[in-house]
């Protein structure tokens, strides 16, 4: 069994999505916890849709991403973790697909479908939607069905979302709270899993679809705000190290 981590933040319209796709695409019954990182009210809609299915931590403020992922796991009762955003959409059968991959030692990112280009090579580039509200879920899982390469197993992991045992996550200290708005923290997460020994894999055998920062993209403040988060975090992450996290675009390791 898997336990998955949603943390949620305003985007109850997404949220939704996440969780229709995660509970009626699973063969197992999962534990879903979802990370309500203040704005209740506002998801609050959603959130009793699916009562019966998911398991709700009301953190009642807004305590960042961060923070809310760790504690999150912290609450996890299984001894694998799934990290998931509320922007990604589950694949049919995600639960059985990683469960085939996973091994002691190693991370699992499942490959992701993104309907604009992204820095990943590995990440497949299709629009199958940009907004939640319009996504035809059953589209989207005969699309990624297809998509499905059973074997493929890579050295280029290190993206989000992030399959892995949770006594990893913990002995590695989870995501450093210290960096705002979860930017680079994703990185600095990586690095440590790395510098650890833990092997960074990437399977095709499943693909998540990712409607990439609808929340803090939607206006031209909450991009100027953004923008600043990402130099700010940068630099903590030169000041935490002694030197800039970088990134290697052929298999995503990060190095300092």
């Amino acid at each position: 069994m898997i336990s998955v981590v949603i943390p949620t933040y305003k985007s109850p319209d997404a949220l939704n999505l996440c969780l229709e796709s995660a509970i009626k695409g699973q063969k197992n019954n999962n534990e879903i916890i979802v990370v309500v990182d203040g704005f209740y009210n506002l998801n609050k809609e959603v959130l009793t849709k699916w009562k019966s299915n998911i398991s709700i931590l009301n953190l009642e403020k807004n305590v960042g991403l961060c923070r809310g992922t760790n504690l999150g796991v912290y609450n996890a009762s299984n001894k694998k973790i799934l990290i998931v955003n509320d922007d990604n959409v589950f694949p049919l059968n995600w639960d059985v697909t990683l469960n085939k991959v996973l091994k002691k030692g190693c991370v699992i990112t499942p490959n992701q479908i993104e309907p604009i280009p992204s820095m990943f090579n590995q990440f497949h580039i299709k629009n199958l939607g940009l907004d939640p509200k319009t996504f035809n879920l059953n589209n989207y899982w005969e699309y990624s069905s297809n998509l499905s390469i059973l074997d493929k197993v890579e050295d280029s992991g290190s993206t989000l979302p992030i399959f892995m045992f949770k006594v990893d996550y913990l002995r590695l200290g989870g995501w450093d709270e210290n960096y705002n708005l979860g930017l680079v923290a994703d990185w600095d997460f990586f690095l440590k899993c790395q510098l650890s020994g833990l092997e960074m894999k990437r399977t095709f055998n499943t693909h998540f679809y990712h409607f990439v920062s609808l929340t803090v993209n939607d206006n031209e403040e909450n991009k100027i705000k953004r923008n600043q988060s990402e130099i700010e975090a940068h630099t903590y992450a030169q000041y935490k190290w002694g030197t800039s996290i970088k990134h290697n675009p052929k298999n995503n390791l990060k190095y300092i």
